[in-house]
């Protein structure tokens, strides 16, 4: 879905990442001033929901991740940027096996959302991942991950205490609240 096309308004980039462009965009306002605002143009990135069935009932695994903005380590579902021309579905497997070392033989898109609007273009792709069997691939080796098996009752009674603060986390449990009600 693209979002913005190279000539809608002119733009530089002030900073080229690995993964993401840091757009410099100069525009007229109404009243005759030049104005430069800045937004990170982005390839777009997966949200996954590793849900399993247990004797216990439902269970995610989620992830314990330390998250440098922050300084601090948080709850999170498994998510990762896409390479600029790769795949969704091929993104999404990798991230679920770098992340959790499971690969899904199911996955279901649920939803698209852009995570910040206001300074991003990143589009999101929501998917249910199901069917999990053992597959790792390496961690990239600048993430700090644990996973963590969580019944979901336990991950929504994190959600509503605030434990998980993480809003894609957030969308996407309220994203499998949705699904497993018109699925039952």
């Amino acid at each position: 879905m693209p979002l913005m096309s190279d000539a809608t308004l002119p733009w530089r980039v002030a900073w080229h990442g690995r993964s993401w462009q840091l757009r410099v965009v100069r525009e007229t306002l109404p009243d005759g001033q030049v104005n430069e605002r800045a937004f990170v143009h982005h390839p777009g990135a997966v949200v996954l929901i590793p849900l399993q069935q247990t004797p216990q009932g439902p269970q995610l695994l989620l992830l314990r991740q330390y998250r440098l903005a922050l300084q601090q380590t948080i709850w999170e579902l498994p998510a990762g940027t896409r390479g600029w021309e790769e795949d969704w579905l091929a993104c999404a497997q990798r991230e679920l096996r770098e992340e959790t070392g499971y690969r899904a033989t199911s996955l279901q898109l649920l939803a698209t959302f852009w995570p910040a609007p206001g300074i991003s273009n990143e589009l999101m792709h929501l998917y249910l991942a199901t069917g999990l069997e053992a597959d790792p691939l390496p961690a990239d080796a600048d993430e700090e991950i644990s996973v963590m098996p969580i019944l979901l009752a336990e991950a929504q009674a994190m959600a509503r205490d605030g434990r998980i603060q993480d809003g894609k986390t957030l969308i996407a449990l309220w994203q499998l609240d949705l699904w497993l009600a018109q699925n039952r």
